[in-house]
């Protein structure tokens, strides 16, 4: 857990080069609400300078207008649109309810994203905005569609500025935290690098203002947090994820083959680097090029299919189609294309999927063959419920 010579590089963060860079509310905004100018323009400074590569800001690019000088990209990933609605609306604090967050969203986005352009603008640099929602990238049309505009604004030399989109999600359709959505778009636009970028300078072994504590320099893999109390709030009271929504991104991320640096924000530059700053998340699993990241930890579930043991096994074991000879019960209000959690019979989560019936259909359907359905009720019924390519498997 020691902290190592910050001279030092580590070489798989320096070579990376499409990075996704998320900052939280707090690195962005004053505790009242209200976009900190300095703030944002320090993070572009940074920002800039490592696609130009050289360290002068010059907004130089390659010859083909992708990317920067030296060939690196970044996506950033930005929370604080309803920090930034707080103060112009005259609120004190963050509201608890969700129109009001939905309002403070709508005001504040655009200040957010005028600012970012202003500041990026001074390095010649262009700026698109992206914002997301569960749905938009859960469903199979939806991705793809993610996918080709952050791949185009990449290669048109713009620089994406992505965040949920808070002014018309509803809590079924929420991610949640800005850190699980910047492990997903790190996914999603098959990044080299995540950087998480917080008011803490890493994760420390217990609370960072108790004498005796130390930052951790390296994870390698959840045994590595054994015993390690990690707190469950921010410190500005503007955001929504602490260290717990941190820890939980990295554990995405890295598990789909992505590594991980959580550092501060006044180290973004350091950590761009390769320098050894902050904690380090190794990559624990492999690249993956389908969505079924998004289906597991992205989207909320309408409803749910209680399976027979046999339905189980073969979900489970053998990664088969749910089929309606499988399905014992079902609960909510889904239609057609809406996420469901498939449970055993025990009510045990155990896998997840998007399901091709509406609620009110599914009853009809359940012990029964396909093709008795189809020789009853049609064609249209000789069909899977859940179909593999649209089912994940939990853990």
């Amino acid at each position: 857990m020691a902290e190592q010579d910050g001279s030092a590089v580590r070489d798989e963060v320096a070579a990376a080069s499409r990075i996704v860079v998320k900052v939280g509310s707090s690195s962005l905004t004053t505790a009242a609400g209200g976009l900190d100018a300095d703030r944002v323009d320090a993070l572009v400074d940074v920002l800039a300078k490592v696609l130009d590569g050289d360290g002068k800001g010059d907004g130089g690019r390659d010859g083909d207008g992708k990317g920067g000088a030296n060939g690196k990209e970044i996506v950033l990933v930005s929370s604080g649109a309803i920090a930034a609605g707080l103060a112009p609306l005259g609120l004190d604090r963050r509201p608890r309810d969700l129109a009001r967050q939905q309002a403070a969203a709508s005001v504040g986005q655009g200040l957010l994203v005028a600012r970012y352009t202003a500041s990026f603008a001074r390095y010649g640099r262009r700026v698109g905005q992206v914002l997301l929602t569960t749905d938009d990238t859960s469903r199979r049309a939806h991705y793809r569609n993610a996918t080709r505009t952050l791949d185009q604004l990449l290669a048109m030399g713009a620089l994406p500025i992505v965040n949920e989109n808070d002014t018309v999600a509803t809590d079924e359709i929420r991610f949640g935290d800005n850190d699980r959505l910047a492990a997903l778009v790190a996914h999603l636009v098959r990044a080299d690098l995540l950087v998480l970028l917080s008011d803490v300078d890493g994760l420390y072994d217990g609370d960072p203002r108790t004498p005796g504590t130390s930052r951790i320099d390296e994870v390698r893999g959840p045994r590595d947090l054994d015993g390690v109390s990690i707190g469950s709030a921010g410190r500005s009271g503007v955001g929504t994820g602490g260290m717990v929504t941190k820890v939980e991104a990295a554990r995405i991320a890295t598990a789909a083959g992505v590594p991980v640096v959580l550092t501060s924000a006044s180290r973004a530059g350091d950590a761009l680097l390769g320098r050894h700053t902050g904690t380090f998340f190794h990559r624990t699993g492999r690249r993956s090029a389908n969505r079924l990241l998004w289906l597991a930890h992205a989207s909320a579930p309408r409803g749910a299919l209680t399976l027979d043991d046999g339905a189980v096994r073969a979900v489970v074991e053998r990664r088969t189609s749910l089929l309606p000879a499988g399905i014992a019960a079902v609960e909510g209000g889904f239609t057609a294309g809406d996420p469901v959690e498939l449970r055993d019979t025990e009510g045990r989560p155990v896998a997840r999927g998007l399901v091709n019936f509406d609620a009110k259909e599914i009853p009809q359907l359940i012990g029964r063959s396909t093709r008795d359905l189809a020789r009853e009720l049609g064609p249209a019924y000789e069909r899977e419920v859940v179909h593999r390519d649209d089912l994940v498997v939990l853990d």
